[in-house]
Order: C-alpha cells, then sequence, then structure tokens
C-alpha cells in the first residue's frame, strides 16, 4: 500500500488518447479511484471534480479518474453527464499497486472492488495526502484545498 512520501507506482493506463504510462505524467497530479461509471456516487464524484478542473488547471495540477471500466464506457459516461475530468481504464495492475482493489462484502456476499481513493502527488512525483474509503460530499474540495497547501497557495 502507498504512503505518503512514496513515489508514483509504475503502471499503465488507458485514456481517450490510449495508453499511457502512468510514470510519464508530470507535474503535481490527482488520481482518484472509483468503482464504476454512471453510478450516484461516482457521478457525483466526477461532475464534482469536472467543476473544480479550472482551479486545478490554474494551479498546474492534473486530475485524472481510474477505474476498470473500458475507454468507450468512459466516454459514453463523460458526453452523458458532460464531464471535462479526464478518466482512464486499468485492467488492475495500477489499482493493485496503490492498494486500493480490495476484498467488500455486500449483504453477505464477498467479491473484489474498487475502495474510492484518491491521491495527491507533488511536482517531484511523492505521495503528499491520500485519501481513503472517500465519501463523495466535499471531497473535490478538500483536494483542491490540499493541493493549494501542498503548493503553498
Amino acid at each position: 500500500m502507498i504512503e505518503p512520501g512514496d513515489a508514483l507506482p509504475a503502471g499503465m493506463l488507458e485514456g481517450s488518447e490510449g495508453q499511457f504510462a502512468l510514470a510519464d505524467r508530470k507535474g503535481p497530479l490527482v488520481l482518484y479511484f472509483y468503482p464504476k461509471d454512471d453510478t450516484a456516487g461516482c457521478t457525483r464524484e466526477a461532475q464534482d471534480f469536472s467543476a473544480l478542473l479550472p482551479d486545478f488547471v490554474a494551479l498546474g495540477v492534473e486530475l485524472l479518474g481510474v477505474s476498470k471500466d473500458s475507454a468507450a464506457k468512459h466516454r459514453k459516461f463523460s458526453e452523458k453527464y458532460e464531464l471535462t475530468v479526464p478518466l482512464a481504464s486499468d485492467d488492475g495492475t495500477v489499482m493493485a499497486a496503490f492498494g486500493v482493489w480490495i476484498e467488500k462484502q455486500l449483504y453477505g456476499r464477498r467479491y473484489m472492488g474498487i475502495d474510492r481513493s484518491t491521491f495527491l502527488f507533488g511536482a517531484d512525483g511523492r505521495l503528499f495526502r491520500a485519501w481513503r474509503k472517500v465519501r463523495v460530499p466535499g471531497h473535490a474540495e478538500a483536494v483542491l484545498a490540499a493541493a493549494k497547501e501542498m503548493l503553498g497557495t
């Protein structure tokens, strides 16, 4: 499991432009992992990050949402809700590196799923702050405040 001060893990993701290496991302970065496109909590989270995207961009902080959904499903999701936050697909490799692919339980049934989590990395590629078991209301604003703190603005 990644902890503050750790380097950005390596791994490949698929975005709207095709596959890319996570390690190729430059500058401050917010990675948020979410369970599934087009569900209530995930939609609200993507809308909240989309609404604040100009504020993150003004700080020079890149945003990226990650789930196991396909790039095609991400496109439909983004179009349906007019999302501006970039979304990427993972086969589970990056999620495992971050410790967000976990066993869950619902109505007594156990299954593997994504623990809604967010990670803020500095320009040096080191983890500044992590949020696990995220509750969506107010979360995007808290991440923006932490980014401002990290950058001293």
